[in-house]
């Protein structure tokens, strides 16, 4: 855990959230500023700077397949979703700690 991290107070619940799902090794909550109707977050438990510093391809893996089954419970699955992972600052990201987008609940356009 980094001390300083936004994601990884939120793993170790020292702040709040509103999670959805959690495991041993990763949290989903809902992202406090949302971009779609449905907008979650899918961090691992363990701090990742950017997807650059992964380096288990199991864990990226766990959280493709975490993200797969919240579509499903949240309903979106059939009507279509995206994920996003976005990678430093020219690429938006703004967290430094990995994080996995599920956006969807409505007709998506572009490619953000």
């Amino acid at each position: 855990m980094a001390e300083d991290c936004l994601f990884c107070k939120i793993a170790s619940k020292s702040i709040p959230a509103d999670i959805i799902f959690e495991d041993d090794k990763v949290v989903a909550f809902k992202d406090i500023e949302p971009q779609a109707p449905v907008h979650i977050l899918v961090i691992p438990k363990t701090h990742v700077p950017t997807i650059n510093d992964l380096t288990d391809t199991s864990l990226a893996g766990h959280m493709v397949l975490t993200a797969t089954k919240l579509a499903s419970q949240l309903g979106i699955n059939e009507s279509g979703y995206r994920l996003v992972l976005n990678c430093n600052e020219e690429g938006g990201q703004t967290v430094f700690h990995i994080h996995l987008h599920i956006l969807g609940g409505h007709q998506l356009t572009g490619m953000a």
